[in-house]
């Protein structure tokens, strides 16, 4: 009995270690995958990579969440205003106003279902020449990109706000860290983040548990 007893214990310690390992080393930030990707695509172009500020990547999210999960809105004439900026969006990330630079370039894209950041944006954000355009832009210097989708599912909306700003000195966050508000991830956070995909993204942890109990069950003889 207590020789089975260990080995239940022994196998829960080696299932909790592994994930808590593959967590700790695995980036899930689908957002700050997307900026790997525009840089790298930029200098594949000849155009230089683009610092990933977390102040502007913040307010790219609260630019998503203007739309209320509204798809049909993204294309349109229907867009956040540009004084929202100051008034609302750098106030909910923590961004210090005086440091706000110009949003030089917006390119924002939703569907229904999620996709990975290369679908994301091959599929999605750079479908049209005037996205690709903003996107190869030589005058950028910054990018902040954001994805989420609305109540824990779809539509799923990314979005990527450029700036001409000067680096460490713009958008700058209270405190060094912007206000962490979701659903969503954003890029330059340093962290991993699973907000943007809703609560399919709890199926490991649930395989976790699930293993977990097939071992003990196993050791009583159920």
């Amino acid at each position: 009995m207590a020789t089975s007893l260990c080995l239940t214990i022994l196998c829960i310690l080696f299932v909790i270690s592994s994930a808590a390992h593959g967590e700790k080393n695995v980036t899930n930030n689908p957002a700050d995958q997307l900026v790997a990707i525009i840089n790298s695509n930029r200098t594949a172009n000849k155009a230089s990579s683009l610092g990933n500020n977390p102040g502007l990547a913040c307010i790219a999210l609260q630019y998503i969440k203007a739309y209320q999960g509204n798809c049909d809105d993204v294309g349109k004439s229907k867009k956040p205003a540009d004084s929202e900026f100051a008034n609302t969006f750098a106030p909910k990330c923590g961004v210090e106003l005086a440091t706000l630079a110009p949003i030089t370039g917006r390119v924002i894209g939703c569907q229904s279902k999620y996709v990975n950041p290369e679908r994301a944006f091959t599929e999605i954000l750079t479908m049209k020449n005037r996205s690709l355009n903003i996107i190869y832009n030589t005058t950028y210097t910054e990018v902040g990109a954001a994805v989420s989708g609305s109540d824990g599912g779809g539509p799923y909306f990314w979005c990527l706000l450029f700036s001409n700003g000067k680096s460490n000195s713009s958008f700058l966050l209270e405190g060094g860290t912007a206000k962490i508000t979701s659903p969503g991830c954003f890029s330059g956070a340093n962290d991993d983040c699973s907000g943007a995909y809703g609560w399919s993204q709890n199926l490991n942890i649930l395989f976790i548990f699930a293993g977990v109990f097939a071992v003990i069950c196993y050791t009583i003889g159920i």
